[in-house]
C-alpha cells in the first residue's frame, strides 16, 4: 500500500525537489503532444511560465516530494508528479487539494495528446470548454495544441 501523501505549502528547500519531479514527469507529458525535443528543465522555465505567481503545494511520502500542485483561486496552472509514484493516487490527492481550496470555478489546460492528465481531470468533474493552438508555454520555439478545461462546484 503507498504512503499516504501529505499536502503541505512549498518551501524553498523544496526547489530541488520540485524540479527533480517536474523534469522526470515533463518527458511524459510531452511525448504524447509536442514532443520531447520541446523539454526544458523547471530551472529554465519557471519564470517564463510564472510558477511562483500562483499558490504552490507540495505532496509529500515517505519524507519526500512526490509531487506539486499550483493554483489560484480560478486556474490551476501546474501539476506534476514524480514517474516514480504515478498510480498511487497522488495526482488527484494534489488535484483535490486545488479544488477544495480555489473558488467555485477552476480552469486549466492539457496538452493535447496527455490521455492520463485529461482523464484525471475529467473524472474530477472538468469538462472541455475550449480547443487551442499556437505556441508552447515556456518553449515558444515549439507548437502544440491543448484543451482548456473547466470545473464549476455543484
Amino acid at each position: 500500500m503507498p504512503a499516504a501523501l501529505k499536502i503541505r505549502p512549498y518551501a524553498a528547500e523544496d526547489w530541488d525537489a520540485i524540479c527533480a519531479v517536474h523534469d522526470a514527469a515533463r518527458h511524459d507529458e510531452l511525448r504524447h503532444s509536442a514532443g520531447e525535443a520541446a523539454y526544458l528543465p523547471l530551472a529554465d522555465t519557471y519564470e517564463n511560465e510564472a510558477l511562483f505567481a500562483a499558490r504552490v503545494d507540495v505532496g509529500v511520502a515517505d519524507g519526500e516530494v512526490a509531487g506539486f500542485v499550483a493554483f489560484s483561486p480560478a486556474e490551476l496552472t501546474w501539476l506534476y508528479v514524480h514517474p516514480a509514484h504515478y498510480g498511487k493516487g497522488y495526482g488527484r490527492a494534489l488535484l483535490r487539494h486545488a479544488i477544495a481550496q480555489a473558488g467555485p470555478v477552476i480552469d486549466t489546460e492539457v496538452l493535447v495528446g496527455n490521455a492520463p492528465a485529461l482523464a484525471l481531470y475529467l473524472s474530477e468533474g472538468f469538462t472541455v470548454i475550449e480547443h487551442s493552438h499556437g505556441r508552447l508555454a515556456g518553449n515558444e520555439g515549439f507548437t502544440a495544441s491543448g484543451l482548456v478545461l473547466r470545473r464549476q462546484r455543484v
